[in-house]
């Protein structure tokens, strides 16, 4: 990537000093985001970029510096009580049946979901995943890596920064999101499985493609990548295209998404909220009649 490309996408941003929540939390040697003027940085994204080209997911490995993670695992645990379990059944689009259409449609195709999830209104606002997501060099970072002029805040009161919960020998069954892309960092690795399953631009904007949705929920894999993420791992995915599950895993597997959005008031759907968290606000209901822009569901 030429050195003035990402100049001319990004307005300079000061040097991160030495006690900012930035520099006490990630690793900038490996990362230097508060260096957004350098070649280093350039580098870096320019490695995220690539990733995210060739099947929308790039792994940031250690993103979190190594005297933090354990800080991060027990501050994810102690919250984890705190989640709300959507113990029902639901298809890849969060949408509800419609009988008018084949048995064996995707869109009939209901998994048993029993995640739990810690909304944002519960993270307390001195939590290290807090301090991270309202960092504006981080966010312009991601911003850049996404190749993206600006991101902003997911506006959903409840899913704007959650917590995954996913106790042992559970799994989150195969979805897509609501958000063109999601931010996670693994907060706490499970013993065993938990692997991140996914089916790169399995769909696209006007395009579902039911037909291929329908091979991989019938059990053909061949277009599936898997993942590991550790504690401390940041992980960048376009899960609006990409149809993705968690594989059962062998004790607790803790995971914080970030929820940013291209454009401002990004709200969660109605039926969506209502299903993984048990509640929904006002500013849902107003947000319900909104009509997405890909015309894709979910």
């Amino acid at each position: 990537m030429p050195s003035s490309a990402l100049r001319e996408e990004s307005s300079p941003t000061p040097q991160a000093p030495a006690d900012t929540p930035l520099a006490r939390l990630v690793d900038l040697r490996q990362y230097p985001i508060d260096q957004q003027e350098g070649d280093a940085y350039r580098d870096a994204v320019a490695r995220v970029r690539a990733q995210l080209r060739q099947d929308g997911c790039a792994l940031l490995s250690q993103f979190i510096r190594d005297d933090v993670v354990e800080a991060l695992r027990r501050e994810s645990e102690a919250l984890a009580p705190l989640a709300y379990y959507s113990d029902n059944n639901v298809n890849p689009y969060i949408t509800p049946d419609d009988p008018d259409l084949p048995d064996d449609h995707p869109i009939r195709c209901f998994q048993h979901y029993t995640n739990g999830f810690v909304a944002k209104d519960h993270i307390p606002e001195d939590a290290i995943v807090k301090a991270l997501y309202r960092d504006p060099a981080f966010q312009r970072f991601i911003a850049d890596c996404l190749e993206e002029p600006v991101i902003y805040e997911f506006a959903d009161p409840i899913a704007g920064l959650v917590i995954n919960v996913m106790p042992d020998d559970t799994e989150l069954p195969w979805h897509f999101d609501t958000n063109e892309f999601i931010v996670s960092l693994m907060t706490r690795r499970p013993h065993s499985g938990g692997e991140f399953q996914y089916a790169p631009g399995i769909r696209r904007p006007g395009e579902e493609n039911f037909a291929g949705v329908q091979r991989i929920l019938e059990g053909d894999h061949a277009e599936v990548e898997s993942l590991t993420l550790n504690t401390g791992d940041l992980q960048l995915f376009k899960g609006r295209y990409s149809m993705h599950r968690v594989a059962a895993a062998k004790g607790q597997r803790l995971c914080t998404l970030l929820g940013y959005a291209k454009s401002p008031n990004m709200m969660g759907s109605l039926e969506h909220t209502e299903k993984i968290y048990g509640r929904v606000t006002q500013a849902h209901i107003d947000a319900h009649n909104q009509r997405r822009h890909d015309d894709l569901m979910g």
